[in-house]
Formats: structure tokens, sequence, C-alpha cells
């Protein structure tokens, strides 16, 4: 039986990793600590999420900023909003962004201004390492840059960077940079245009209220 990375047998106690290898005293203590600390925020991120479905821009913003999020003026997001780890995550200013987002923030997310996000749009940055033994994750930044429209439930991948200006299609899934002013989409997201606008001076409108 183990618990906690204590392994308890005939032998006696032990401490092991997650695959059953052998743990020193140190790096157990460690990753005990890592456990509790995951504790803690997943109790977090359970009352954001809770949060999310407030309806009021207000209050769920300033909600979002006292617990690390770095929101520009007029920026808002719609309900539903989900993250792993809100300080990691920053949005510049007049940016709106749809319901039931998803932010990963277990490595850096930095949104541009009056960027446009629609709703179900899921941005991470933390995946598996698929030729690693032990299945590791690896993390990396995502970046989307200013008077950019990404489309509905949208997927972006770690390591992504959005040029300004740019625009995703609906249900795309981008794995690689999208170049500043260029339009994609697909499966994985490919360029498939160039957006008409080249200089960018517009706000965008109000959000919804009560969404």
């Amino acid at each position: 039986m183990t618990i906690f990375n204590l392994q308890i047998s005939g032998k006696g106690i032990s401490f092991v990793d997650k695959d059953g290898r052998p743990l020193s005293l140190i790096s157990a203590l460690g990753k005990v600590i890592t456990r509790f600390f995951s504790f803690f925020l997943d109790i977090e991120l359970y009352l954001l999420w809770l949060v999310g479905y407030f309806p009021s821009h207000l209050i769920r913003n300033l909600i979002y900023r006292l617990v690390g999020l770095k929101l520009g003026s007029r920026s808002t997001l719609h309900m539903g909003a989900r993250f792993f780890y809100p300080p990691n995550i920053t949005i510049g200013r007049g940016t709106i962004i749809g319901d039931h987002i998803f932010l990963d923030g277990r490595a850096k997310i930095n949104i541009g201004s009056h960027t446009d996000i629609a709703s179900q749009v899921m941005i991470y940055n933390s995946e598996h390492d698929l030729s690693d033994p032990s299945f590791k994750a690896t993390e990396e930044p995502v970046t989307v840059g200013d008077y950019c429209f990404i489309g509905p439930r949208v997927i972006i991948m770690p390591g992504v960077n959005i040029g300004r200006g740019a625009i995703v299609a609906g249900g795309a899934v981008v794995t690689k940079d999208v170049p500043p002013g260029t339009i994609v989409g697909g499966v994985p997201a490919k360029v498939i245009g160039d957006r008409p606008l080249k200089e960018f001076t517009y706000h965008l409108g109000r959000p919804r209220l009560f969404q």
C-alpha cells in the first residue's frame, strides 16, 4: 500500500515515487510538500470556478486580480473561465474573452490588447513528453498578440506565438507559430489567407452584461 510516497509492505516502510522507485528522505519530503501545495491550489481553483459563474464582470475581475491574474483596464472574461495557475497569466487592455475559456497558466500566457477571444477556447502550455520513460510534463509559454481574433472552440498548444492582428478560424488546433496579419484554420492550423486590414486602431465593443 502506498500513501503520500510512503510504501508500506511486509519489509517495512520506504519512500517511493509514483512509479514505485525508491526515493531519498529529502526527495520524498519535497514531493509531500509539493502535493500539499497542489491540494490547496486545487481548492483555490475550484473556488475560482464557482466565482466564474457569478453574473458580474466587476466582481469576477476583482477576484481574478486578487489571486494574481494580470488583467488590463477595460479587459474582461465572460462566465465560466477556468485556470490552472492565474499568476502566470497576463492580459492587456481592452481585450474581451468569451465564456468557458480555459487558460492553463502552468507556464506564462501573454494575451495582448484589443484582442477578441471567442467562447470555449482552450490555451494550453503544458503537455506530456511522449518520448520520456516517465511520461513527464513539459511547459512552454504562449503569446497571443494585440488585435488578434481567436474563433470559438480553438485549441492553442504549448509554445505557440500568435502574431499581431492574426485571425484563427473557429475549431482550429494551433500547433505552430502564426505570423502577424495572417488567417489560419484547420487541424492542424495552416495559413489560409491574409487579413485585409493592415493598420489596427479599433477598440472592441462592450462585453455582454450578466454573462
